[in-house]
C-alpha cells in the first residue's frame, strides 16, 4: 500500500456493525432529557442568566469547532435547555471561509462534512442555517430578527473567536453561554492557568478524567417544531462562491472524504488494523500505524472523546499502544488548547518561555549556512532531499508525519535569517495545507519546534542556541529515509 492510499480507508462490512454499536450505546444511555449534564462543561459568557418573556424562537446553537450532531456536548446542552423550556432548537453555522483556512482543501472539507449535518439535524427535527459573513455581525441581527431565547456555543481559544464572542456579547441580550465539547475536559477545568509542561498538566487531566470521560446520550427527536424559517442550502453554489477569493495553489479535489461517517470508517481502521503496532511504530513514517484522525479531530466531525471510549475497549490487548495513543490524544492535545487559552502570543515568538526567547535572541545573527526564501521553502526546493520531501507531503495529501513536522520546523529554523521569520514561515505553511491547519496543535508543536516550548534547555550549539536539535543523521538511525524519499520524488 502507497502512502498516498493509507487515509483512502475502504469500507468494510465490520464497519457498519462498528457504528450501529455506538449508536446503541447511546441509546442505551439516559435519554437527553432525563441525563445528568455536568454543568462545569458550560461557561456563561454574559451576565444575563433568565430568559426574555415571549422569545419563542427557541435556543440557537452556535456551531463553529465542533461540526458533528452526536457526541457534541455544546449541542446536547442546547437540546436540554430547548427541551425543558419546550421551545425549538435551531443549529446555525457562520461561514467565514477566510478563517476556515482560504483553500478549497479546507472549504470543501467543511461543506461537504456540514451536509451530512443538516441531513441528520433535519432527521431529529432541529432546523440548520448556514450563515455567510463574520459571526458577530450576522449571529446578533438573526437572534434579534427570530426572537431567540438563548445562545449557545462551543470552545475555539484562538483569539479571532474570542473577539467575535466579546463583540457579540455586547449586541445581545439574551444568555450567552459556552461549552467545551471539544475536550474531554473543560479547558477552564483543568487548570486556571498556563501550564508549564506536559508533566505539569498530566496529573491534574488524570485525576479529573473519571469525571469527565463519559459515555454520551442520544441526540433526539427534538418534540417542538422550528419556527425559525431556514434557507435550503445550496452547497454547490456556496462552494463555487466561495472560490472567488481562495488559494487555488492547493488542489481542490480532497484526497480524505470529510464528514463524521467518514471519520468514524477511519477510527475503526485504526482500531482494527494499526492500533496493535502504534505504540512501538508511531514515530516511523513508513510504518501505517498512525490514527489519520487529524482532519476529522479538527474540525470537529469525530469527537476524541469518542475515540477514546472505543480505543480503551482494547486496553486489555493493547495496553502500551492505548497509553501512548491517550497521551497523544488527550494530555498532548489538551495541553495545546490550555496554552492558547491562557496565552494570546501562541503564533509568536512572545508566547516562548523567556530562557527561549534569550537563546534564539543570543544567536540569530549566527551565521546560517543555507538560507530559503518563504518561495523555495513552498515548493520543497532545499538542498535537503528529505525535508523537501516532507513538504511534498504536506502538500499532497495536507498532513505531514508528526516525527517529520518536528524536523521540518526546526530544519526552517535552521535555514531562515530570523527565529521570528522561521517560526511565521512554519505557521503559514502548516495552515495553509494541512488539513489540521488553523489549530492549537499546529501553533504549539511550531512552537515547539523552534522555540523549545514546553521543552527544556539542551546543548548550547549556533543557530539554535540552547532549542532541541534534529539533524539527517538522526532521522536516519529512526528510520529508512531513502524508503520515504522515494515515495515523493
Amino acid at each position: 500500500m502507497s502512502e498516498t492510499d493509507v487515509i483512502q480507508i475502504k469500507v468494510e462490512p465490520c464497519i457498519v456493525a462498528f457504528i450501529d454499536r455506538i449508536n446503541q450505546t447511546r441509546r442505551d444511555m439516559k435519554s437527553v432529557t432525563e441525563f445528568k449534564f455536568n454543568k462545569k462543561r458550560v461557561r456563561p459568557l454574559s451576565s444575563e442568566s433568565s430568559i426574555p418573556e415571549g422569545h419563542v424562537g427557541g435556543i440557537v446553537y452556535w456551531m463553529l469547532r465542533d461540526q458533528r450532531v452526536q457526541d457534541n456536548w455544546a449541542l446536547l446542552y442546547a437540546q436540554k435547555l430547548a427541551i425543558k423550556l419546550q421551545i425549538p432548537l435551531t443549529v446555525v453555522y457562520c461561514l467565514e471561509p477566510g478563517f476556515i483556512g482560504n483553500t478549497p482543501r479546507h472549504l470543501k472539507f467543511v461543506l461537504k462534512g456540514l451536509q451530512e449535518v443538516e441531513q441528520e439535524l433535519k432527521s431529529k427535527n432541529i432546523s440548520f442555517q448556514i450563515l455567510k459573513g463574520f459571526p458577530d455581525e450576522i449571529l446578533p441581527s438573526f437572534i434579534d430578527d427570530n426572537s431567540i431565547a438563548a445562545l449557545v456555543c462551543d470552545f475555539f481559544p484562538l483569539r479571532e473567536v474570542k473577539a467575535w464572542k466579546e463583540k457579540i456579547l455586547k449586541k445581545i441580550s439574551v444568555p450567552f453561554v459556552e461549552v467545551d465539547a471539544h475536550n474531554i475536559i473543560p479547558v477552564w477545568i483543568t487548570s486556571e492557568k498556563q501550564e508549564y509542561a506536559a508533566r505539569t498538566i498530566r496529573s491534574k487531566i488524570t485525576r479529573l478524567l473519571p469525571e469527565y470521560l463519559t459515555h454520551f446520550p442520544d441526540v433526539c427527536y427534538h418534540p417542538v417544531d422550528p419556527k425559525v424559517k431556514v434557507e435550503k442550502v445550496d452547497y454547490s453554489e456556496l462552494i463555487s462562491s466561495c472560490f472567488g477569493n481562495v488559494d487555488y495553489a492547493v488542489d481542490q479535489e480532497s484526497q480524505v472524504t470529510p464528514g463524521t461517517n467518514e471519520g468514524l470508517k477511519v477510527l475503526e481502521a485504526f482500531i482494527t488494523t494499526r492500533l496493535k503496532d502504534y505504540h512501538c511504530h508511531r514515530n516511523d513514517p513508513n510504518k501505517d500505524v498512525l490514527s489519520h484522525l487529524s482532519p476529522w479531530f479538527h474540525f470537529g466531525q469525530v469527537s476524541v472523546q469518542r475515540a477514546i471510549l472505543e480505543v480503551n475497549r482494547l486496553k486489555h490487548l493493547y495496553k502500551e499502544s492505548v497509553k501512548a495513543f491517550c497521551e497523544e490524544a488527550i494530555v498532548r492535545r489538551e495541553l495545546s488548547d490550555n496554552f492558547c487559552f491562557y496565552n494570546d502570543n501562541y503564533d509568536n515568538m512572545n508566547g516562548a518561555a523567556n530562557w527561549a526567547q534569550k537563546t534564539l535572541k543570543d544567536h540569530e545573527k549566527d551565521k546560517r549556512e543555507w538560507l530559503y526564501t518563504i518561495q523555495q521553502l513552498e515548493r520543497g526546493e532545499t538542498h535537503d532531499d528529505l525535508w523537501n520531501a516532507a513538504q511534498k507531503q504536506i502538500i499532497r495529501e495536507g498532513r505531514m508525519h508528526g516525527f517529520l513536522r518536528m524536523y521540518w520546523a526546526k530544519k526552517i529554523l535552521e535555514w531562515t535569517p530570523s527565529p521570528d521569520i522561521a517560526l511565521s514561515h512554519a505557521i503559514y505553511l502548516n495552515d495553509k495545507y494541512s488539513y489540521d491547519g488553523r489549530d492549537p496543535n499546529g501553533y504549539v508543536g511550531c512552537l515547539w519546534s523552534i522555540c523549545g516550548l514546553h521543552d527544556q534547555g539542551w546543548a548550547e550549539r549556533p543557530v539554535f542556541g540552547k532549542i532541541r536539535y534534529m539533524n539527517y543523521q538522526g532521522c536516519k538511525r529512526k528510520f529508512d529515509v531513502v524508503s520515504f524519499i522515494s515515495r515523493y520524488q
